[in-house]
């Protein structure tokens, strides 16, 4: 027959058995993580060079975890749809993506509705991408100078196209106009694919974006004037940097891999370990130099660090290049 007393102690044993299990969980958890597939978001299209070295980071990744990892594309944005989704998923390891930088700037905007430096538990930053500003061959425009004394002559009527309001080449190129003091007309599109037909089809003097111009400089359709690099580019070693130019403006949209805030820190820990080796995996290596994207690797909390002083960089830009009118227009 049970007293009081023996039914207190049952009590009291159960309770803290509970509580052990409860605090053992997680490590027992992050021990058998992951034991299915994990979904990684994509917020670019399909094909595209952001998704091509995503799928390579994720072949090796998936490798390192013993578990494959599938990408899912969705687009749209500027790639804040992709980046809402992997704020708002489950934070149970199951669920990470590509964070683009630009988060800093469109959270700020309101075109992202979460904040990247509370939403987000950062894993890698990766590789960068290859800006640069092209001509049609036959323009007039020679060198970067020439543009900008065509600008500096006729202020305003300079026209260059641009994947959209806001974005990387958009603020980009306004920068390198604020450093040169010049203004320039831009031109949006709806992305660089359609920014690239209007400058080969004569309808824009110059092209901002990524390394879209690539194929049509090497085939003699376009001029590349400058890239945005620290570096000059190994494909294109000739063609000077806007540094190199005297213009202090760097431009690299590093992409990043991360999950949503809350993530375990053992997981995340796995998590950072597996695209370490992933970026210095030589089938990584060769997607990039396909891509002219440099390797631009910084573990989790220094790429944490780094969205931070972007995010105070973007504050001051978004004043300076009046991006909350031109978003309204």
């Amino acid at each position: 027959m049970q007293t009081p007393r023996s039914n207190r102690r049952q009590f009291v044993l159960g309770a803290l058995g509970a509580a052990t299990l409860g605090a053992a969980s997680p490590r027992l958890f992050a021990q058998g993580w992951p034991e299915r597939p994990i979904t990684f978001i994509c917020p670019w299209p399909a094909g595209g060079t952001a998704d091509q070295s995503m799928r390579a980071l994720c072949t090796v990744a998936g490798r390192v975890l013993g578990q494959a990892i599938a990408v899912e594309n969705r687009a749209g944005a500027s790639g804040m749809i992709g980046a809402k989704a992997l704020a708002s998923a489950k934070p149970d390891g199951y669920t990470i993506g590509q964070i683009p930088i630009s988060v800093t700037r469109f959270s700020q905007l309101g075109t992202l509705q979460a904040d990247p430096r509370k939403d987000f538990s950062y894993i890698a930053r990766t590789s960068g991408q290859t800006f640069g500003i092209a001509v049609p061959a036959a323009s007039p425009f020679k060198t970067l100078q020439d543009l900008v004394a065509a600008a500096k002559a006729r202020p305003g009527q300079v026209t260059y196209a641009h994947a959209g309001v806001g974005g990387a080449t958009h603020v980009g190129m306004e920068e390198f106009a604020l450093a040169a003091g010049i203004q320039l007309n831009h031109v949006p599109y709806k992305g660089g694919a359609e920014a690239l037909q209007g400058v080969l089809g004569g309808h824009v003097d110059a092209l901002a974006d990524s390394s879209s111009w690539a194929p049509h400089v090497e085939a003699g359709k376009l001029r590349l004037l400058a890239t945005w690099g620290e570096q000059r580019t190994a494909r294109f070693k000739d063609t000077p940097t806007l540094k190199d130019l005297g213009y202090n403006v760097v431009v690299d949209a590093p992409n990043g891999i991360g999950a949503p805030k809350g993530l375990d820190p053992a997981v995340l820990a796995k998590l950072r370990d597996a695209f370490r080796q992933a970026v210095a995996s030589p089938e990584f290596k060769a997607v990039a130099d396909k891509l002219d994207a440099p390797l631009l690797y910084l573990d989790g909390p220094d790429y944490e660090k780094y969205v931070y002083a972007v995010y105070e960089k973007e504050t001051m830009l978004i004043d300076k290049l009046r991006l909350r009118e031109l978003m309204r227009n």
